[in-house]
């Protein structure tokens, strides 16, 4: 186990750990500092749909482990992170970068902004209420529909329906749990993403709300020997490297 290991050192270091050793405790703030570097990663027009639960509790833990069908990476974990996509949220998140922008900004008349300041108050208060709106997918279809036919003419958005932007949503908070598991590789910290587990149960145990949607569930702790299922394996890097 090493610490404050540089970036491609982490990356080596990091693999998907089945079995922690029951014998040594991690670090909670640690764990928690990494999260809160987590919420560094890339997103899609930053508006960081995201909640992270950081769980320590032992009996949490248990039932968690249950509903992650008692795999080993679950039940020998010392703590988890659950990574939760709250697509639901993006009016918050719209009003709460509108307020920012306008700190920064200034509070002023639209047509005193510089066309650049103009152009980041209109992404937040047209476009994103454009991207996101929906009313039971079927002002998703009809934004489709429309991009579509736009795009006979002129290269064009197209990703506008309702399934589209559950996949952004996804996509954004999977970057943010990929920034976790590295920034706890750089610790000397072990985890392994989960996506086999009953998430209506994993939603009851945390009381998540009913829209919200788990991206992943991250167990941490540090390895065993017996943890690691032998030499990293990759696809021979030409088969999937495309240089055009």
């Amino acid at each position: 186990m090493k610490k404050n290991q540089n970036f491609i050192d982490a990356l080596n270091y990091r693999r998907s750990v089945r079995v922690y050793d029951s014998e040594i405790e991690i670090d909670s703030e640690i764990v928690k500092n990494c999260i809160k570097q987590a919420t560094l990663a890339p997103n899609s027009s930053n508006m960081q749909l995201w909640e992270f639960y950081h769980i320590t509790s032992k009996d949490i833990l248990s039932k968690l482990s249950k509903a992650c069908l008692d795999q080993n990476a679950a039940a020998t974990a010392k703590e988890m992170v659950v990574f939760v996509v709250r697509k639901d949220l993006w009016k918050k998140r719209r009003k709460s970068h509108l307020n920012y922008l306008e700190k920064i900004f200034g509070k002023k008349p639209i047509k005193e902004y510089s066309s650049r300041e103009q152009f980041a108050i209109n992404y937040y208060k047209k476009l994103i209420p454009f991207i996101y709106s929906d009313f039971f997918g079927i002002f998703g279809l009809i934004k489709y529909f429309i991009g579509l036919i736009t795009g006979f003419f002129k290269p064009n958005y197209r990703q506008l329906r309702n399934s589209d932007m559950r996949i952004v949503a996804h996509k954004s908070v999977g970057l943010a749990a990929q920034t976790f598991m590295l920034s706890m590789a750089s610790e000397g910290f072990d985890t392994c993403p989960m996506e086999g587990f009953d998430s209506a149960r994993v939603k009851k145990i945390l009381k998540l709300p009913y829209k919200s949607e788990i991206n992943m569930i991250v167990s941490c702790g540090i390895r065993k020997p017996e943890g690691i299922y032998g030499e990293r394996y990759r696809i021979p890097f030409k088969e999937v490297y495309k240089h055009i």
